[in-house]
């Protein structure tokens, strides 16, 4: 494990000294890790839903496509 050292207002240290049955370094690991946990999870959607706009898209497209042509068949039988 990596220590890291943070600056904190005189206040704050001086309540944290008054509740001194907390264990801060544990507790402040543990909000470290679950907020890394909640990026990563986050980033993780991120790319997922840029997988599914290029779906999205390649549908439409194709969808378009299809209409098109559709509508090109339609107009050659005097359909349209």
């Amino acid at each position: 494990m990596v220590s890291v050292t943070l600056s904190i207002p005189k206040e704050v240290k001086e309540k944290m000294v008054r509740f001194s049955e907390v264990n801060w370094s544990g507790f402040i690991r543990k909000q470290i890790i679950k907020k890394a946990e909640e990026l990563s999870w986050k980033d993780k959607m991120m790319q997922k839903l840029k997988q599914e706009q290029n779906i999205d898209e390649w549908a439409v497209d194709l969808q378009t496509k299809s209409r098109k042509n559709r509508i090109s068949e339609l107009r050659k039988k005097g359909l349209v």
